[in-house]
């Protein structure tokens, strides 16, 4: 049995961080209902790279294992629907402006009165509370308010794009995907649900390390500062004799002194020339440039191959295309082949591994309004033919 059978997730978000949620929850078995609007429905399904089924690659990829089920929630009798599937809910996603569900009259208090039991896990761009609680925001917002942008990108240059502009989006699901987890774990001993209270800045800024104890500490500002990192070197991005580039990383004095001997140039890790941290950092352009002459007289190949042999940490920086060639990729199953409303399709694994109660992808993204009849009729009991009023008077 799937650890999350027997869960009922109402996914009332847009676009992607809390969907994102309610997705990784989905694919370990909670009844994932989500929640549009007639008409449009989410955004994500605008979101993306257009296909022929009328939704992107982005909503096929990412609203696996859901069920749409379309509400007019401005009309009363859709207003009603909502009500009677919180009621039979147990974790409640959204990510509306902060004062959004409470002018739908469906605050965390409403929510509690309807079912005790219920979780409501609330995404917002800066949270429920505090100043800036009601400012809108995306995930780009997100990673510059947080600090990551601001060492993204090379030390004279402006700040970029940290690889993703979605990436606070993922972590910030991921974060509420935790908090369910918990908030359910919490109910098993006290029958009672609670409300998680998630901001999109705030899981960015959790993940950066020594940044805030560095300024409190020394008063230290963290720069841009490329491919290099701050505490160790060499630990960047090198550009090889055919033109590829792969990664080496040396955390400790250990691993410098194999890549000094895979280099042939023992004599680079003695003490008085770069053996420990603090010389390698006081020199970290000799440094850089020494691994990057080396590096820059082989193919990738050949640099990779002898790290490996030495024990050194690196690896190929690699494109989309290479990803799909790669065995390890393949054989940890990190891309399937999905069926979808435009055929099969490549999509991120499930993750993480379990031994046990693997998670799957049983579908991927619906047509909107795809299971709003199953939906009504197992969950709600409508009949067939209240149903039918239902569509008749533009309820769903």
């Amino acid at each position: 049995m799937p650890p999350l059978e027997g869960i009922r997730v109402l996914d009332l978000g847009t676009f992607l961080a809390g969907p994102f949620c309610a997705s990784v929850l989905g694919e370990f078995g909670a009844d994932v209902i989500k929640v549009e609007r007639p008409g449009g429905g989410d955004g994500l399904r605008r979101f993306g790279t257009e296909t022929a089924c009328g939704d992107t690659l982005v909503w096929l990829s990412e609203s696996r294992n859901k069920r749409s089920v379309t509400i007019d929630f401005g009309k009363p009798g859709g207003m009603e629907l909502l009500r009677e599937l919180i009621a039979v809910a147990d974790v409640v996603i959204e990510n509306f402006r902060p004062g959004v569900l409470e002018r739908l009259g469906l605050g965390y208090e409403a929510i509690r009165e309807l079912n005790p039991r219920a979780i409501l896990l609330r995404v917002s761009a800066y949270g429920q509370s505090g100043p800036n609680h009601e400012l809108p925001g995306f995930a780009r917002i997100a990673h510059a308010f947080s600090g990551l942008a601001f060492l993204a990108g090379e030390p004279e240059g402006p700040p970029v794009t940290p690889g993703s502009t979605s990436l606070a989006d993922y972590v910030t699901g991921l974060y509420g995907a935790v908090g369910v987890l918990l908030a359910l774990r919490s109910r098993e001993s006290t029958g009672t649900g609670q409300c998680i209270d998630l901001a999109l800045y705030e899981t960015i800024f959790r993940m950066l390390d020594e940044l805030a104890p560095a300024y409190q500490q020394l008063g230290f500002i963290r720069q841009r500062m490329g491919a290099d990192t701050v505490n160790v070197v060499p630990h960047g991005h090198f550009r090889t004799k055919d033109d590829h580039w792969i990664a080496i990383a040396c955390s400790s004095d250990d691993m410098f002194a194999r890549l000094a001997r895979t280099m042939d140039r023992p004599e680079l890790a003695a003490d008085d020339r770069y053996g420990s941290k603090e010389k390698r950092l006081a020199a970290r352009e000799q440094v850089n440039e020494l691994v990057s002459e080396w590096v820059g007289s082989l193919s990738a190949e050949e640099a990779l191959t002898r790290c490996q042999d030495g024990e050194v940490p690196a690896g190929p920086i690699y494109s989309i295309a290479e990803i799909f060639q790669d065995p390890q990729y393949a054989h940890r199953q990190n891309i399937v082949l999905s069926e979808s409303r435009i055929g099969p399709l490549a999509v991120p694994g499930v993750l993480p591994t379990l031994s046990e109660t693997p998670g799957d992808i049983r579908w991927l993204g619906p047509a909107l309004g795809a299971d709003t009849e199953a939906v009504l009729t197992e969950v709600l009991h409508r009949t067939p033919a209240e149903v039918a009023a239902l569509r008749a008077d533009g309820v769903v």
